[in-house]
């Protein structure tokens, strides 16, 4: 593991809030999300947000377990907590139907589950991904002035040319051009890091490349950067407006 993802994996295991809050923010929406597919319809929408707690509460209680010299990404643990989460629930509910008492599963078993070789869909593994692009964009929007962002996000994310968002914002297109690129470069650091943080194999670290949001020093490779970050953008959110979450950065309007 890279020296971040280290230092993240510590904070976890000493019970850092602000960590935990970290890895909530990021992949709470995800859990909900893969839930509610295993659920079908049998579990409603608060049932779906207390068992996303309840896997990252059984997470903080095996944190100190996990191992990825075993084989498994994070991301596929969590996915086995998750499962093991709501397997749990659907017992319960079962056992109350039946008037009996219900089986107790271990947690380790869902650790064994996930390094012997548990799948995720494709669809999850984006889902994840997402979410590392999401909690960078978050960051950088806290991080530079409001002005930088809202022209980054105008131009960028809401697909606008220069010329509108220039007229909109009072400014001129060199100063929308500067100030894009300004925060162009916030993003791409704090991409690098964000990914490394949430990321326990290489393979996951090349995944900003693999999606277009890999660090290429040249015009038109800054474009190709923000094609594919306004499509990642869009992507997150309607998956949030699908869960009935509002998204923390405005949709694209069109």
């Amino acid at each position: 593991m890279n020296d971040i993802t280290t230092q993240f994996i510590s904070r976890l295991r000493a019970r850092d809030n602000d960590a935990w809050f970290e890895l909530w923010e990021a992949f709470g929406p995800i859990l909900g999300a893969q839930l509610s597919r295993w659920g079908r319809g049998r579990i409603g929408r608060e049932t779906v947000q207390d068992l996303s707690q309840e896997t990252m509460a059984a997470l903080a209680g095996a944190i100190d377990r996990h191992d990825p010299n075993r084989g498994a990404r994070f991301s596929t643990w969590l996915l086995a907590i998750a499962r093991y989460t709501l397997g749990d629930e659907l017992d319960r509910r079962s056992a109350q139907k039946r008037g009996e008492g219900r089986r107790t599963q271990s947690l380790d078993a869902a650790h064994s589950h996930a390094s012997a070789g548990l799948t995720p869909s494709a669809i999850y593994e984006q889902e994840v991904f997402d979410a590392k692009v999401e909690a960078a964009l978050r960051e950088v929007e806290r991080e530079v002035p409001f002005l930088e962002f809202e022209v980054f996000r105008l131009r960028i994310l809401e697909c606008r040319s220069g010329k509108e968002v220039a007229e909109s914002l009072g400014t001129s297109q060199p100063t929308v051009s500067r100030k894009l690129a300004s925060v162009r470069e916030v993003l791409k650091e704090r991409l690098r890091q964000t990914v490394a943080r949430f990321s326990f194999t290489e393979e996951e670290i090349e995944e900003l490349e693999r999606n277009g949001l890999g660090d290429n020093p040249n015009q038109k490779e800054d474009r190709s950067f923000e094609d594919s970050l306004a499509e990642i953008y869009h992507r997150i959110a309607q998956r949030r407006v699908s869960l009935g979450f509002e998204s923390e950065l405005p949709s694209n309007p069109h």
